[in-house]
């Protein structure tokens, strides 16, 4: 097992991986167009983005990706860079308990609908990924057994008696021509078992069943498809997911649905050469964080109405630059802009900037001018070696603008659970319980970031001006 960093360790590329450059440049090019990969990457770029292979030393080390790739029976897990610490050796039990972090952070992405429950995370043995297959196999089992999915699709078939609509020209070339004429060909609606949604779900459960190694697992994803025997086996997309909507009477499979886009979306390379021992499952953390905060402040701040992804704001009069915030939230008592960056800060105590870009300001300024505020949050996450009370302010005093008084706020929210990276791993808990004290701690510190203040009258302006900007 190898475990890698995002843009921080290196590791010595084995005899047994070589061929692994090849086989994660034929996913990044196989990976599809709406997928997180191609979200923020350029689609031309055909070399793989997933890791460094530096052969001058044989070397290989992680890029912005966490997840697991799996190779020639070796694996190696990609893990956020927030938790790396240079002097630490990781135990299997701490890349687990790191896992279950993601997982944390997943639960509240609005890309994927978890199971509300969320018993028992699965074997001490198993890494996040067997555990996102535990959590839609066990959902998914009990769903089908107690609820079998049917829809209307139209149906073209050869009755003795017209149903829906007859279709004339075959009827007259394929049947009244070949002497036939006593079979009708017919298009119509049929309330089917065998429907596009059951084929997706059989298609992903299959994938599934071929890579898991884990028992549990394979009984559940067994089960399934034997529930789903008599459906047709055809490949399935993400885009195809995206698709698929439900009434209100089969709402609960809506998560079913969820599950098998991140699946389809980020399993990739299942059958690549048709060895069904290789294949990666990879998110972009930088996307992730992102999601995380969002979600995390839509269901757990209930006086904080969150807004993501604004894009109704040009920076320029001809509407070829587009602004588009992380977040925008509005309070009982004002409305600010916050933007998510995923990097780690507050490394240097003697950096006065605290690590903070000067390229994040520039934007956050440009933020405030067009959206007409004058406050702004940028959220970072803590990091293991770092303690989340850290914060910086800087005041920017636009002269262009009546010396308008534009604060820009940084802060490190506590994502992480430190205490529970020295725990034994616990194989029935429930992630609600594992990070309930952090929950909390993330509450509080939103709501105090965002509480009313008064405005201060005592500070270092920094002046902005057409020509301080140029």
């Amino acid at each position: 097992m190898i475990n890698l960093f995002e843009y921080q360790n290196k590791a010595a590329i084995e005899d047994s991986l070589d061929g692994l450059e090849g086989f994660l440049d034929e996913i990044w090019n196989s990976r599809e167009k709406n997928s997180f990969y191609s979200e923020n990457d350029n689609g031309k770029i055909e070399s793989q983005r997933f890791l460094q292979f530096i052969h001058k030393s044989n070397e290989i080390k992680s890029n912005k990706y966490v997840g697991v790739i799996h190779y020639e029976g070796k694996k190696i897990n990609l893990l956020p860079k927030i938790f790396f610490d240079s002097e630490k050796d990781y135990s299997i039990v701490e890349v687990n308990q790191i896992q279950n972090h993601i997982l944390w952070w997943l639960s509240y992405c609005r890309k994927i609908k978890f199971p509300n429950y969320q018993a028992s995370l699965g074997s001490a043995k198993s890494d996040f990924f067997e555990v996102l297959i535990y959590l839609f196999s066990k959902y998914t089992r009990e769903l089908l057994n107690s609820s079998i999915y049917q829809q209307y699709e139209e149906v073209n078939s050869e009755l003795s008696f017209i149903k829906g609509r007859l279709n004339t020209n075959e009827y007259i070339n394929e049947n009244l021509s070949k002497g036939k004429w006593h079979k009708l060909n017919c298009t119509y609606d049929a309330f089917v078992f065998d429907n596009k949604f059951n084929r997706i779900i059989k298609y992903v459960t299959t994938l599934l069943f071929n890579v898991t190694s884990t028992q549990d697992n394979k009984k559940n994803l067994r089960e399934i498809l034997f529930i789903l025997d008599e459906v047709s086996d055809k490949r399935a997309t993400a885009e195809q997911c995206s698709r698929i909507s439900f009434n209100p009477m089969f709402g609960e499979f809506e998560t079913v649905r969820d599950y098998c886009k991140l699946f389809l979306t980020n399993c990739i390379s299942f059958d690549y050469k048709n060895d069904l021992k290789l294949f990666a499952f990879l998110l972009p953390m930088e996307y992730v964080f992102e999601d995380f905060i969002f979600g995390f402040i839509d269901k757990e701040l209930e006086n904080i109405s969150a807004k993501a992804q604004r894009s109704d704001t040009y920076l320029d009069e001809g509407k070829a630059f587009n602004l588009k915030p992380d977040l925008w939230l509005k309070t009982d008592h004002k409305s600010l802009v916050a933007d998510t960056k995923y990097k780690i800060v507050y490394s240097d105590e003697q950096d006065p900037k605290k690590g903070i870009s000067q390229n994040d300001l520039y934007q956050m300024l440009a933020y405030a001018v067009r959206f007409e505020v004058d406050e702004i949050i940028l959220f970072y996450p803590d990091t293991i070696k770092n303690n989340q009370e850290n914060s910086a302010e800087v005041f920017i005093k636009d002269t262009l603008a009546n010396d308008k008084v534009i604060s820009i706020k940084a802060f490190q929210l506590p994502i992480l659970n430190k205490e529970l990276l020295k725990q034994e791993l616990k194989t029935k808990a429930d992630l609600k319980d594992l990070f309930e004290t952090t929950k909390i701690e993330l509450k509080q510190k939103i709501e105090k970031v965002l509480a009313p203040t008064e405005v201060k009258q005592n500070f270092s302006v920094v002046g902005a001006t057409q020509q301080n900007l140029a």
